[in-house]
């Protein structure tokens, strides 16, 4: 479990956009995998383009949802530059 706090438009709507589930007996929301994976995208490190790469290999993504996303928050070329480098593209 990881917690994370809006703090860029992008972090505003994932938060806008979690989905409520219980977990444990206590009601969390959660974040969708579409605007987990930009955020990956957007940060960039190491360990966040692996976990975008491991949504793409599940096939975890909603491919419409997920560039919309990318578009609204001008990360288009950036996820251009991870499909050549990762998945050759």
């Amino acid at each position: 479990m990881q917690f994370l706090l809006p703090t860029d438009p992008l972090g505003e709507e994932s938060r806008a956009a979690a989905i409520e589930t219980d977990v444990e007996g206590e009601l969390t929301r959660i974040f969708t995998a579409e605007n987990l994976a930009a955020l990956a995208l957007q940060t960039g490190r190491a360990k966040d383009k692996a976990r975008l790469l491991q949504f793409v290999e599940l096939g975890a993504l909603d491919s419409d949802r997920f560039e919309a996303i990318l578009k609204r928050h001008g990360l288009l070329e950036q996820w251009g530059q991870f499909e050549r480098q990762f998945l050759g593209s």
